[in-house]
């Protein structure tokens, strides 16, 4: 009786730290953003990046409850934050491939949606120290972040017995789904074409991204770790999150933006569009990165994890 009253405690807590997550991370640092933007005109692109921070660190350490972190535990955080600047960087010099992002989504996988997004948030933050600080900083921490949460949120925990294992249920998630509500937003398209001359652009983003959601909300917490799985699910969050949200990104962060609400559509539509060449190459070359190396980098952290009693996801 007292362990089953005890579970349902714990449950309640889990849910509790999961709902203000997800308020932190969905509402108050888009609101950061918007106030930059809007308000401070881009100015203080610094001072929003370390607002993002901070509200980065409290879901996080919610995950703790009422115990202090071990030292242990921030030490993995900062060794995957380390080793995802260090692995984007060598890529960014060597070879064009964008390690970076997928190395946020395995740290999403092995130490949950909390940890994941911070992962992201600070790896890009400090990565731009680097490539170059800029107004659009909070939006790639923010987007980095979103990655490690999602994939977090979605993947099942791993099993380093069975990284290899290919059982295909993404057809069950979001896969389907994306395909679907892309079908959808195609024939939308064919009926209500809204002034534009071909399907690709906005409409890729923004159905992908419905499906995406409603893919994640079917299969929460479900999703296997194998690497088709793996691959699949890096290419389509990349390609839709990534690349939708920084798009607009560069219409707000560039020169006259929104002179006018009709040209500031216009442009964006225009920026979706030449966009998605290098979304997808983007998100392929990141896809590729976790083909070769994900499911290897996760059975590493795995093992990390069960010597060391390390922090475990909720």
């Amino acid at each position: 009786m007292q362990r089953s009253y005890d579970r349902e405690k714990i449950e309640k807590a889990k849910k509790k730290r999961t709902l203000t997550a997800v308020f932190l991370i969905l509402i108050g640092i888009p609101l950061v953003i918007a106030a930059e933007v809007f308000l401070f005109h881009n100015r203080h692109y610094m001072v929003a990046s370390y607002l993002i921070l901070f509200l980065t660190m409290l879901p996080f350490f919610l995950v703790f409850e009422k115990r202090k972190p071990q030292a242990r535990e921030l030490v993995l955080i900062a060794m995957v934050c380390a080793l995802t600047v260090a692995v984007h960087l060598f890529c960014t010099v060597t070879i064009p491939i964008k390690a970076g992002s997928a190395m946020i989504i395995i740290a999403g996988i092995s130490l949950g949606p909390e940890a994941g997004f911070l992962i992201g948030a600070l790896s890009r933050f400090i990565l731009n120290f680097y490539l170059g600080q800029g107004p659009w900083t909070p939006w790639e921490m923010f987007c980095w972040g979103i990655l490690g949460l999602l994939a977090g949120l979605i993947f099942q925990k791993a099993d380093v017995e069975k990284l290899k294992s290919r059982e295909f249920k993404i057809i069950l998630g979001p896969l389907v789904c994306i395909l679907a509500m892309e079908l959808l937003g195609w024939i939308l398209y064919l009926l209500f074409p809204m002034g534009d001359t071909q399907f690709f652009g906005w409409r890729i983003y923004v159905f992908g991204a419905l499906g995406l959601i409603l893919g994640g909300l079917i299969q929460r917490r479900s999703l296997p770790v194998d690497d088709v799985t793996l691959t699949l699910f890096t290419f389509f969050s990349i390609l839709i999150v990534y690349g939708g949200i920084m798009n607009i990104c560069a219409l707000v962060t560039g020169a006259g933006f929104l002179e006018s609400e009709e040209s500031g559509w216009k442009a964006l539509k225009i920026l979706y569009i030449s966009g998605v060449p290098y979304d997808v190459i983007h998100a392929g070359t990141a896809a590729i990165f976790m083909f070769l190396f994900g499911d290897k980098i996760i059975r590493k952290l795995e093992r990390i994890k069960i010597k060391y009693g390390i922090y475990r996801r909720g």
